[in-house]
């Protein structure tokens, strides 16, 4: 049987078993469990006890449970209420107004999350009632909540780096910088489209009474400075050096839990619930990268890889025809599994053709994440839709349209860093200096 013949069984049996409900690490270490059995002689019992607990005492992977915590306990905080007093008053006069604050709302948790659900999550709690009750358009609202929580991924600390990072041997810190200057453009981006949206179509935007001083704006904005200060925490020390990720996580953990306590929304069952959710997410996680890493270690006995891209290779396909087809592939992967269940399948395979057709795997891991967040928003698995339905009782459908605008803004982004890759690589080349 020829390689590529070989591969698209063992994907055909993933595939099958994903559909059946399996879960994605059984899945994934019973496909590595049967390409050790009939394709290599490698002994499957050992090859596995040593990668499962190589995979699981890494260092790095430290940084993710904690930043989980981190988020886990900001998410039960009165952080989102803080948020939505102190950015509002300074919205009333753009184009768009109320709407920016599901935006740059879903930026900032971003920073102090890494998680794209909890970011939904937490900002549409706030701001699906408020906005609807201003009078707003549902599909904007919906359609800026849904893509800008997607920023989740992306702007650091993310936990989808982390697990990038892990699984293919990148450093997670001059990833999490990789990531702020294409987060900022697309925080732009969906801002400016929502200026455009406003301006071509003014009747769209409730207006807004309410006027403020310079005085009473600059009140309301204390109430950004302790998540102003958390961010800068977590990344200065990151990009100084001072810390790495693991060290940043553990400081952000401490600091939202005096955040927490600060508000007046710390309580003991609030730490135990926050504990159990992180908990729960990591072992998750944890799990899906052992099943991963096994499968990563059962392709490289059996040659597969290896083959598969000289196989690719010998069509001779330009970089940009490659990340051409790569995009759709991801797009379409999407539609069935979680941005991580993704980035964990593929890294595997995909990462020899990358390192063959000379392309940065810094700047690849950026690429995948914003990919990824595209499958965030597209149904049937698409994470946000789910969120943002349990929020609101709307049609996934329906979601996925008001959604569809910031899919496409999204797509741009990747023409742009595939055009301009300095967007990416510019802040990672400061920290090598």
């Amino acid at each position: 049987m020829s390689d590529p013949l070989i591969m698209l069984l063992l994907l055909g049996v993933l595939l099958a078993l994903l559909s059946l409900g399996v879960w994605v690490a059984i899945a994934l270490l019973s496909v590595g469990a049967m390409a050790l059995m009939f394709f290599s002689s490698a002994p499957v019992g050992q090859v596995m006890a040593t990668t499962i607990w190589g995979q699981s005492h890494s260092w790095a992977l430290a940084a993710l449970p904690l930043f989980i915590l981190m988020g886990e306990i900001l998410l039960r905080s009165r952080l989102s209420e803080d948020m939505f007093k102190g950015l509002s008053p300074w919205l009333g006069r753009v184009p768009g107004r109320l709407l920016h604050v599901n935006i740059l709302g879903c930026a900032i948790f971003a920073a102090v999350s890494g998680s794209s659900a909890a970011t939904a999550a937490t900002i549409g709690k706030m701001s699906i009632p408020e906005l609807k009750e201003r009078g707003y358009p549902e599909r904007l609202v919906i359609g800026t909540l849904a893509g800008s929580a997607t920023l989740g991924l992306l702007i650091p600390p993310s936990i989808i780096l982390i697990v990038y990072g892990v699984a293919t041997d990148q450093s997670i810190a001059r990833l999490f910088v990789a990531g702020i200057i294409p987060g900022l453009m697309l925080v732009a981006m969906f801002a400016g489209y929502v200026v455009v949206r406003a301006l071509i179509n003014p009747s769209l935007i409730p207006y807004e009474s309410a006027r403020y001083s310079f005085l009473e704006k600059i009140r309301a904005s204390r109430r950004l400075i302790p998540v102003v200060l958390l961010i800068a925490a977590v990344i200065g020390s990151i990009y100084t050096g001072i810390a790495s990720p693991t060290d940043a996580a553990a400081l952000g953990v401490v600091f939202s839990i005096m955040l927490a306590w600060l508000s007046g929304s710390f309580s003991r069952k609030m730490l135990m619930e926050a504990l159990m959710g992180a908990t729960i997410t990591s072992a998750m996680i944890a799990f899906i990268l052992a099943g991963a890493a096994f499968l990563t270690v059962s392709m490289g006995f059996t040659g597969l890889p290896r083959n598969l891209a000289a196989w690719i290779g010998a069509f001779e396909l330009s970089p940009l025809a490659l990340l051409a087809a790569l995009t759709v592939f991801f797009i379409l992967l999407g539609c069935f599994l979680d941005g991580i269940s993704v980035v964990v399948l593929t890294t595997s395979i995909i990462m020899p053709m990358i390192d063959g057709a000379g392309i940065d795997p810094l700047w690849f891991g950026i690429y995948l994440v914003i990919v990824v967040e595209m499958s965030q928003i597209t149904p049937p698995v698409g994470f946000n839709l789910f969120v943002i339905q349990g929020l609101t009782g709307i049609n996934i459908l329906s979601i996925a349209r008001a959604a569809l605008p910031f899919f496409l803004l999204l797509l741009g982004a990747v023409f742009i860093i595939t055009a301009f890759p300095q967007i990416v690589t510019y802040m990672p080349g400061l920290m090598g200096r």
